[in-house]
């Protein structure tokens, strides 16, 4: 899955359940952004087309209160 995916799925599962999605391009460093799902963010990658590896895929989703399956 690449950040584009997430980013999608992310906003679905957020339509799903009335919560706010904000991708805050600013507050990253260098090719990262801030990627907010309510009250808990998580350093989201802007390298295109590159996929998110397991280890870091599991780690955001844990910052954002989330697994697998929710998506």
């Amino acid at each position: 899955m690449d950040a584009a995916e997430f980013l999608r799925k992310v906003r679905r599962y957020a339509r799903a359940h009335g919560l706010a999605v904000e991708l805050d391009t600013s507050q990253g460093k260098g090719s990262h952004a801030m990627l907010y799902l309510g009250a808990r963010r998580t350093a989201l990658p802007q390298h295109a087309g590159r996929e998110i590896g397991k280890g870091l895929l599991h780690s955001m989703l844990k910052d954002l209160g989330l697994t697998f399956r929710d998506l």
